[in-house]
């Protein structure tokens, strides 16, 4: 299987498919590469790199310390030792802290920036408390928990929901504590004006609580793109697809 080793020896699994111009696809806390199973037909056009982060799915960790620069420091290695620059960036839900982080951090390596149900910081009583739900069922209630609540949001069939429920739980608990944490913590705000790259902004018509965090995008990031999809919350990339597909396919043939 592939793998690359970080320096501090922890082993990131990556997977990438078809060739062109490179996208990343950056998972939310515990979900793994998997998040993004139905991204795949757009490797007929770009290159996708997908990779688990530390401590989820087949990836493996330390019992350290990690912030969100932390793991976008992860990527940049990644990318190093694939050889991979002016990739294109997508993160879903807290994955999209990363790839702001990345973005503001290494901003020569980025073409453009896509965040699914994107935020800057937590700062509604809504994503908190969804943020504080996660922290509190891993501590009370255990990993298999989360993998059921999670996969039952995202499957749209059986086979699905048992496939993403049993990537979960290869995750770490203590390690997806930690990042439900450090997502909570994050705050990126005050550093917006530095993303350099076009960005796009992808939320569910029906997820109206994250819909106000665009605010800040549009107003410190230079050039910015907001599209809704309908029918659906949060997730986006598993329950619209082929919506999302198309979205992302438009926004970099237009930055490439």
């Amino acid at each position: 299987m592939p793998f690359v080793t970080l320096p501090n020896n922890i082993k990131l699994y990556y997977e990438l498919y078809g060739s062109g111009t490179p996208i990343v696809f950056i998972h939310p806390t515990s979900m793994g590469l998997l998040t993004f199973k139905y991204q795949k037909p757009l490797s007929k056009h770009f290159k996708l790199l997908m990779y688990d982060l530390r401590g989820n799915g087949q990836s493996t960790h330390h019992h350290e310390y990690i912030s969100i620069s932390t793991l976008s420091d992860d990527l940049y290695f990644l990318l190093k030792e694939l050889k991979l620059r002016e990739v294109f960036i997508c993160g879903y839900s807290n994955g999209g802290c990363i790839a702001q982080e990345f973005a503001i951090k290494y901003p020569d390596y980025v073409k453009g920036v896509i965040l699914i149900g994107g935020f800057s910081e937590v700062n509604t009583f809504l994503l908190r408390t969804e943020f504080l739900l996660g922290i509190l069922t891993i501590r009370f209630g255990g990993l298999a928990l989360v993998a059921k609540a999670i996969s039952r949001a995202h499957a749209k069939s059986k086979a699905f929901y048992q496939e993403l429920e049993c990537y979960i739980n290869k995750s770490d608990k203590k390690m997806v504590s930690h990042m439900y944490q450090t997502g909570l913590d994050y705050v990126a705000t005050n550093r917006l004006q530095q993303m350099e790259a076009p960005l796009l902004l992808v939320y569910g018509q029906k997820d109206y609580y994250v819909h106000s965090y665009q605010y800040a995008f549009q107003k410190y990031v230079k050039n910015v793109e907001v599209v809704y999809v309908s029918n659906v919350k949060h997730q986006v990339p598993t329950l619209k697809g082929e919506e999302l597909n198309a979205i992302i396919h438009q926004f970099v043939n237009k930055n490439k």
